[in-house]
């Protein structure tokens, strides 16, 4: 047999923790669980195996330093052609008892060493139970477009699984974006069952005239110059449907409104508010009577409205 520590990748000074990471990585690559049918990875796993088992005692490491037994922990004088033979431990999957010690037990909990490792590359597995015939299927990720208005509000997406199946995905009222529902069972097959999860992933479509802040919802309204001036009764949108608000008399741009419940649903039965912002908007052109009308009044007006600001 070959020197356990250049099985291991290991030199003769690394200390015992070094041995065991490397023996733990080794171990996660080479498990035959994870490499089903290949019969050149199950003995490369019976090598490491049966190096860490003798370098992780400390009498047979320094036997095997002082060369009195060989790499399967023989003695040097009745070492066999077969390290696997009568003294070898048979095949992988009872080597550690046949030995008398199992060489998975320092880290905790014999076949549990491959726990971490099987639940990260394979799903994890179902019911505590660990090893082949029980492993839980991978996850199966999703990207769903969404409506703005069916976001904030609620509804029914219809999305078809990877495995051919079509559902109708729920979507909560007031979901934002990134948004991730996680169907148990939906995702792939595991191994003896134990499917893994689907997990949809929101992406919330821009809407050409709201915004949302939390549960608020914002809307620009373009208004024109007599309404902003002479005030006015305008219909404006919502989530749900159109709504009347009174501009009032003198109404500025920015001048914001607040339509109380008309934002996003919220536990409990409750709502978001809607902040309706006003633009005044001149026609385009302005109208040659308009013009005349704002000479003659800024001639006997003097309005600066940056003087507010300091500026003039």
């Amino acid at each position: 047999m070959r020197d356990p520590y250049q099985i291991l990748g290991v030199s003769k000074s690394s200390s015992a923790d070094e041995i065991k990471s490397a023996y733990r990585k080794l171990a996660k690559k080479l498990h035959p669980d994870v490499n089903p049918g290949r019969k050149d990875i199950e003995q490369k796993f019976k090598d490491i195996t049966a190096a860490y088992d003798l370098l992780s005692d400390k009498d047979k490491r320094a036997r095997f330093d002082r060369g009195e037994i060989d790499g399967m922990g023989n003695e040097k004088a009745f070492s066999s052609a077969d390290p696997y033979g009568s003294s070898g431990g048979g095949n992988w999957r009872n080597y550690s008892h046949s030995s008398g010690s199992d060489p998975f037990s320092q880290f905790g909990g014999g076949e549990d060493i491959f726990a971490d490792f099987l639940s990260s590359a394979m799903g994890g597995a179902r019911g505590g139970k660990r090893g082949p015939g029980n492993v839980r299927g991978p996850d199966v990720t999703y990207s769903l477009a969404i409506p703005f208005v069916e976001a904030s509000m609620g509804g029914k997406r219809r999305l078809t699984l990877s495995s051919g199946k079509t559902i109708d995905v729920t979507i909560p009222p007031g979901t934002s974006e990134g948004h991730k529902l996680r169907l148990r069972g939906q995702g792939m097959a595991g191994i003896g069952g134990g499917a893994g999860d689907a997990i949809i992933e929101m992406h919330i479509e821009p809407h050409p005239w709201f915004t949302r802040k939390d549960n608020d919802i914002y809307l620009d309204v373009p208004i024109s110059l007599p309404e902003a001036v002479l005030g006015a009764s305008i219909k404006v949108p919502t989530l749900d449907g159109h709504v009347t608000v009174k501009v009032p008399k003198g109404a500025n741009t920015d001048s914001t409104l607040r339509l109380k419940g008309k934002g996003v649903p919220m536990a409990g039965g409750s709502h978001g508010d809607m902040f309706v912002k006003l633009k005044i908007v001149l026609p385009e052109p302005p109208p040659e009577d308009l013009a005349e009308f704002i000479e003659k009044w800024a001639k006997k007006n003097t309005y600066d409205p940056r003087r507010k600001l300091g500026w003039t």
